[in-house]
């Protein structure tokens, strides 16, 4: 009860993504980035054309009930966002975009970033895809509740071990791809939510990854702000976003790219013989 939406979306828009027709996909095309989608977790039971399957199990465990994750499953979750970085090295990238998407991923962020930051649940969950305020109500209870269950609250717990309480697969799969995209020296564009909280995670475990990150946006879901704070990270948008996928991410790399554009081509005054400032 923590979306508007069944998890059989997240099945179906994977699909999507690999026939062209999803946000992200007119956006990379339009960029002029290759677009490569991984299934680090969801409940497929059959290949997908076009999708990348790298998980230890379909579906994620109900952190309500149960630890979402098992420490293998982590350490697979891990292994497949280095694998995902390894494949984009081969092609020589000056920068990665990452991703995601995922029924239910909002109230597994939230969960991670309230016992990362020590915050109350209701201070980080939102409205994911559309739920109403007492859908919100709900899902900051069970988040909550779930962090008390788990022993998150008191002392600060250690960031493995919140991931693996109340993580998702797709989110150790980010958090992962982020500290060996680091390790590589690739700058990051991170996209929304989901993408920061495991940015969040990624530093809490690594901080070197820090200097490598650049974030592309700040959605309208809650929480986002208050993640972003503790990165302290000033993103190059605030648009309102909350279609997740990487759109926010590769919204922004047209600034960045000419960013780098006025950096390598502008002239100084002194190259262009114009006067400086009287003294």
């Amino acid at each position: 009860g923590v979306s508007a939406y069944p998890q059989d979306v997240t099945v179906a828009m994977m699909a999507n993504f690999a026939n062209g027709g999803a946000a992200i996909s007119v956006l990379a095309r339009e960029i002029g980035a290759r677009l490569e989608v991984v299934d680090a977790g969801s409940r497929a039971q059959t290949p997908i054309d076009g999708v990348v399957i790298d998980k230890p199990r379909s579906g994620t465990r109900d952190f309500s009930q149960q630890a979402a994750l098992d420490p293998s499953d982590l350490s697979f979750a891990f292994a497949c966002g280095m694998r995902a970085v390894e494949r984009a090295l081969a092609e020589k990238p000056d920068l990665l975009i990452l991703g995601e998407m995922g029924i239910g991923n909002t109230t597994a962020s939230a969960a991670i970033a309230a016992a990362i930051i020590g915050v109350p649940a209701a201070t980080i969950a939102g409205n994911g895809t559309g739920l109403d305020a007492a859908g919100r109500a709900r899902k900051a209870e069970i988040i909550e509740a779930a962090l008390t269950h788990h022993g998150l609250r008191e002392p600060v717990p250690d960031t493995q071990s919140v991931l693996e309480a109340v993580g998702g697969l797709e989110i150790a799969a980010l958090c992962g791809a982020i500290i060996s995209a680091a390790q590589a020296g690739l700058p990051m564009l991170i996209d929304g939510f989901i993408v920061s909280v495991a940015a969040l995670a990624a530093t809490r475990i690594n901080g070197s990854c820090r200097p490598y990150l650049i974030f592309s946006h700040r959605s309208a879901e809650d929480g986002h702000r208050r993640v972003l704070d503790e990165l302290d990270a000033r993103p190059l948008l605030d648009l309102d976003l909350r279609l997740g996928e990487g759109s926010g991410a590769a919204l922004a790399l047209p600034i960045v790219r000419l960013a780098c554009a006025l950096h390598n081509g502008m002239a100084t005054f002194a190259e262009a013989a114009v006067p400086d400032r009287a003294s």
